[in-house]
């Protein structure tokens, strides 16, 4: 951003679950990568249930702060809803297919249908709120609806205790100390492989003696011969290309599995100001859009409320290091369309949200706007896994196992699979990625 000295995050923002069980949490203590309150002990046994509780205040739609009171009752009402869903697991009729449909049906249970005015709004701004908190969801599940989260499979993911925290370097100062381990050359970047070949013969010119079962060929031309990949590309690049990035393509079983489990798009909105129209302790701004509610069928048209999905900033910490920037965040088919907005658009946009929610129309424009397209980028066309309707954690399982299948094959492990979407308990975390490359690896160093 122009003018803040500090850097933003356009991927992943915060270690989920700061503690001894997070293998990333590990290695950036042990790098010396993070703050003090991040290795404090009562801050890593705290049991936050991956939403971190930050200070945080609630605008409406109506231009007014919300009662911290009314919406803290709708909140733990949810959290309360969501925390149920687990006694899913596992379960051989689960209530609803989906985690949105089950909540919808437990909201219109537990929200009485009040009569009389002042009742009657109450009952309105609760259920505002509680549309927030799906929105809110949406976006940790990285998904465009609840109501395309599969119920029964959703309590298998596994939230690790301590407040969530952030890398004062920026994320990436982790992989560049792991890579500074590493020979130098190791590591090509912007190689971008266009196929795959396995369950070949291969052989380097010149060397007759020895040959490979894999071809890696890059889009410039260049090719490399291997005992072993690990593919780590995200699964949304892997619904659009697995049929022609391998050949042969990959058996039925994993090519299912990779069409029924879902991938969604979370996207970031930084927003710069001059001066911060918010109060120095607040670090949540949340919006409510006030005539919303979970029980009536969302807007389709885009092009007019597609800044209602978002579900509010993060106000940027320390001011000293980033400036006076505010992060929103937006998932789904209306962050799709967000990415195909110019930035003069977005950033009309946002000022004419801000405007609305606070009540001042005078509210001056943020001076700079940066936001992520995670979705238009063609190498991850979305942000991270969930398991889908029609899905289960055994198509995570079936995603990792590597190839070829056959016990018996003479050269096995050819084509192993890594990232995020391989990993049944800790899927769309940076924790689940490194994890799931640590068991890969362990694969081949077994052999």
């Amino acid at each position: 951003l122009p003018a803040a000295s500090g850097l933003v995050e356009m991927g992943a923002h915060w270690i989920h679950g700061p503690s001894p069980g997070n293998p990333v949490f590990r290695l950036a203590t042990r790098y010396g990568l993070l703050g003090p309150e991040a290795a404090r002990e009562e801050n890593q046994r705290a049991e936050a249930g991956g939403h971190p509780p930050l200070p945080s205040v609630t605008y409406g739609s109506s231009g007014r702060v919300l009662s911290p009171q009314a919406v803290s009752e709708a909140r733990n009402l949810f959290d309360a809803l969501l925390d149920s869903t687990r006694a899913f697991r596992g379960a051989k009729e689960p209530p609803a297919l989906s985690v949105g449909q089950y909540l919808r049906t437990e909201i219109a249970r537990r929200v009485p249908t009040l009569g009389g005015g002042g009742k009657e709004d109450a009952r309105r701004l609760q259920l505002a709120v509680l549309a927030a908190c799906l929105k809110l969801e949406c976006c940790i599940s990285g998904t465009h609806s609840m109501d395309l989260v599969a119920l029964e499979p959703f309590g298998e993911y596994v939230s690790l205790p301590g407040l969530d925290c952030t890398f004062p370097g920026g994320y990436s100062s982790l992989p560049d100390r792991m890579l500074s381990a590493l020979p130098e050359g190791t590591v090509l970047l912007n190689k971008a492989v266009r196929t795959i070949r396995w369950r070949g013969s291969f052989r380097e010119e010149g060397d007759e003696a020895r040959d490979f079962p894999v071809r890696v060929e890059c889009e410039d031309g260049d090719a490399f011969l291997a005992d072993h990949v690990i593919v780590t590309v995200p699964l949304g690049f892997l619904k659009e290309h697995h049929q022609d990035f391998f050949q042969p393509p990959l058996p039925e079983r994993k090519a299912e599995a990779i069409r029924r489990l879902g991938f969604g798009t979370n996207n970031k909105i930084f927003l710069e100001f001059e001066q911060p129209f918010w109060e120095p302790q607040q670090q949540l701004l949340e919006a409510v859009w006030e005539d919303e509610s979970p029980l009536e069928e969302p807007s389709t048209d885009l092009e007019a409320n597609w800044f209602k999905k978002l579900i509010g900033f993060v106000v940027l910490q320390p001011p000293e290091q980033h400036g006076h920037v505010l992060c929103g965040f937006i998932a789904g088919k209306e962050s799709e369309y967000m990415e195909t907005l110019s930035d003069a658009e977005v950033l009309s946009t946002m000022t004419r949200v801000l405007r609305t929610l606070t009540g001042n129309p005078r509210l001056p424009a943020p001076k700079s706007v940066l936001r992520s397209r995670w979705h238009s980028a063609p190498y991850t066309r979305g942000s991270y896994s969930y398991v889908a309707v029609g899905s289960s954690g055994d198509d995570i399982d079936v995603l990792a196992q590597p190839l070829p299948e056959d016990p018996e094959d003479s050269r096995p492990l050819q084509l192993l699979f890594a990232g995020e979407a391989t990993h049944r308990t800790f899927y769309s975390t940076t924790h689940g990625a490194l994890l799931s490359g640590w068991r890969e690896a362990e694969r081949l160093n077994r052999l």
